[in-house]
């Protein structure tokens, strides 16, 4: 039994030790207050390395195909990120090359680092852990703005006569490692942080 502050309304209440699959709720306004996700571990780390191979086609194929004036280009994320700076949009270009490709790549390493030291069951560092774990819950929801920062500004940057924009072989790519990055991120259980490991 552990006294628990809910994020929500501040409400303290006694809260059991919770079997995994399980979630604690606020009894005032019902927000989550626990969680013991089932197979925490297995799970953000299958997912983590999904978004991970996904994340090679990602940016090495284009996101974009635009055919202008008859002629055709296609954009991969890099060339955006370049274009951008090229066009001396510096503020636009670090925000695309951060948001895009640097962020994915640490939210994944983050992940990573968390899922192996809690199956490890380290006992180090475990508030430096919990700031990493804090950090990618906070910039998650933010992910989808990379689909529309791409969509938007990489292939069309400066675009002032009619053109044709067709999807290319790496948006899909890209839209998954957002999306499987999210569902990581909510699969990993904190509390496994402060657990000498995850039980069964």
């Amino acid at each position: 039994m552990k006294t628990i502050a809910c994020p929500t309304c501040d409400l303290l209440q006694q809260v059991e030790e919770l079997e995994p699959g399980m979630v604690a709720e606020c009894p005032r306004c019902g927000s989550m207050v626990e969680r013991h996700g089932r197979d925490s571990l297995a799970r953000t780390a299958s997912l983590s390395l999904a978004a991970l191979i996904l994340y090679v086609p990602a940016n090495i194929y284009p996101i974009l195909r635009m055919t202008y004036y008859g002629a055709y280009s296609e954009n991969t994320v890099w060339d955006g990120c370049v274009r951008l700076f090229q066009d001396e949009q510096y503020l636009v270009a670090v925000i695309v090359f951060l948001a895009s490709i640097v962020i994915p790549f640490c939210k994944l390493l983050g992940l990573f680092y968390l899922t192996t030291t809690a199956k490890l069951g380290s006992t180090r560092r475990r508030r430096e852990r919990t700031f990493i774990f804090r950090f990618i819950d906070a910039i998650g929801p933010w992910a989808m703005l990379d689909v529309f920062l791409l969509a938007i500004l990489v292939a069309l940057v400066r675009l002032q006569q009619l053109a044709t924009v067709y999807p290319g072989p790496g948006l899909l790519p890209f839209a998954s490692v957002v999306f499987l990055t999210i569902l990581a991120s909510r699969s990993f259980d904190p509390a496994l942080i402060w657990e000498p490991e995850e039980k069964p």
